[in-house]
């Protein structure tokens, strides 16, 4: 599970750091290396040459990446490990080996890949799918490109909960547990305060109304502090939780499998959502950097595309999916008031804001 939560003090004062203006100094062992300038042909034998690719924040129970992983190993013969760290971690694990780089590239919430390319903590590749990938899910260089994307939803277990709240309205008149993740630490729960805002009239640089709107929630000691987990719900512990829609699918799914009697309702919230994506960065120090590049081209491959589509996200490139899989995704008609981020750099500085926000102004309030 890609849990997207601080792992040790020293990470998150680095990310800190990182996010406040410390950014990457020196050179890099590739700072002569164009990968855009490269054929696919040369990339691929230099790769397989290379011979792995050491990822972070790309685990195997996460948009089904497990199935890249052996797309890659069968294909390329490319070995694989993962480290699962968040967004801000995964940069600060760049920034803080550089030139003993151990992972080649990450996963981040769409907004840090901006943050990376500022850091100069990326390699440029564009792939060859380049020109079907939409302008707001890519960098104009490569620096960062979005591969799939989710939108906030809310999952009930209908066992605890039978009648499942379908807005952001319904949430506060419940009578159940919310759960949102700490917020300092995980991009899915600062989009979690995003979609709240954006339902009462907020935005991505007016995070206020999210902010009241849980505070109401924690007043009513209804704000469940724990983590969110797969093992959590699993075992009962969650009522309502808000989510991408690509982990409460797949997360119904794997407990179904193990327990054909659970029963979990996901859906967009009828007021809107927030949408957005996850972007590929390759580690501007790695010493793997043609593996990580032909890593990329395989994730935006029809075949990788398919196997993040198998995990229930939305991919960034249009592909045929099997009937079977489309049943189990959530009705088009339910997204039809989603929003995206418009404004980066806005959102960026209301994530540094958000945690001391979260804790003043909701977290002073719970039970």
């Amino acid at each position: 599970m890609k849990v997207r939560f601080a792992k040790a003090a020293a990470a998150a004062l680095a990310a800190a750091m990182l996010l406040t203006g410390c950014g990457s100094s020196g050179s890099t062992n590739n700072e002569n290396l164009d990968l855009n300038s490269m054929s696919l042909e040369e990339i691929e034998e230099k790769a397989k040459e290379e011979g792995e690719v050491n990822s972070v924040g790309m685990p195997d129970d996460w948009a089904n990446w497990d199935d890249t992983w052996a797309g890659l190993k069968e294909k390329y013969g490319l070995e694989h490990t993962d480290v699962d760290l968040s967004s801000a971690e995964e940069l600060s694990m760049f920034e803080a080996e550089k030139n003993n780089a151990t992972k080649d590239i990450g996963d981040v919430g769409e907004t840090y890949g901006a943050v990376a390319e500022d850091q100069g903590l990326t390699l440029k590749y564009k792939t060859s799918y380049w020109d079907e990938i939409p302008d707001w899910a890519k960098d104009d260089d490569g620096d960062w490109v979005v591969a799939y994307y989710g939108t906030m939803g809310i999952i009930t277990n209908k066992k605890l909960v039978s009648d499942a709240p379908t807005s952001f309205a319904d949430l506060l008149e419940g009578d159940y547990m919310v759960s949102v993740g700490d917020v300092a630490r995980s991009t899915r729960a600062q989009y979690a305060v995003l979609a709240a805002a954006y339902a009462m009239g907020g935005d991505e640089n007016n995070i206020q109304p999210g902010l009241d709107f849980f505070k109401q929630i924690a007043e009513q000691g209804r704000l469940d502090k724990g983590e969110f987990t797969l093992s959590r719900m699993e075992k009962g512990e969650i009522e309502v939780a808000i989510v991408w829609d690509f982990v409460g699918i797949g997360y119904r799914e794997q407990i179904k499998e193990n327990n054909p009697d659970a029963d979990f309702e996901i859906c967009i919230p009828e007021e809107g959502s927030v949408q957005s994506g996850y972007a590929t960065i390759i580690n501007a120090y790695t010493k793997r950097p043609h593996a990580a590049a032909l890593t990329r081209e395989y994730i935006l491959s029809d075949e990788g595309q398919l196997n993040l589509a198998k995990g229930y996200a939305r991919t960034v490139r249009d592909v045929e999916l099997p009937a079977e899989l489309e049943e189990k995704m959530i009705p088009d008609e339910q997204y039809q008031n989603v929003h995206m981020v418009e404004d980066a750099e806005g959102w960026q500085k209301t994530t540094e804001e958000l945690p001391t926000l979260w804790n003043e102004q909701v977290l002073a309030y719970a039970n």
